[in-house]
């Protein structure tokens, strides 16, 4: 499975954007997809997740109420749509895809077995 990020940017505090992350060759049917944040000088993160079985949605505390993630009907993009951002989000976003994710592993980075190549999201003050 290829994955693809994009829509990061440059964007004023309060302001939005909208990530996307699109699969080559296989449907996202089967997988659960994360999304995950690196800082600079910081661990990656777990930001919000699709599971693979009945589209259930996570989100990591400090963005509830702000993100929210989504699948197109088509199953091969799924978006991060961020509102309110605040100069904290700041980071390099990576978009991840599992097939053996449970619900206890979500938040796991290494529960993921494929991986995008990242797209820098920059919120100025």
């Amino acid at each position: 499975v290829q994955l693809q990020a994009s829509g990061g940017g440059l964007v004023q505090a309060g302001g939005s954007l909208r990530l996307s992350c699109t699969t080559s060759g296989r449907t996202f049917r089967n997988y659960a997809v994360g999304w995950f944040r690196q800082a600079p000088g910081k661990e990656r993160e777990f930001v919000a997740a699709r599971s693979r079985v009945g589209g259930y949605t996570y989100l990591a505390d400090p963005v509830k109420g702000r993100f929210t993630i989504s699948g197109d009907s088509n199953g091969n993009t799924v978006y991060l749509q961020m509102n309110s951002l605040k100069p904290e989000d700041t980071a390099v976003f990576y978009c991840a895809a599992g097939r053996g994710v449970i619900t206890s592993s979500i938040p796991s980075p290494d529960a993921y077995d494929y991986w995008g190549q990242g797209t820098l999201v920059t919120v100025s003050s």
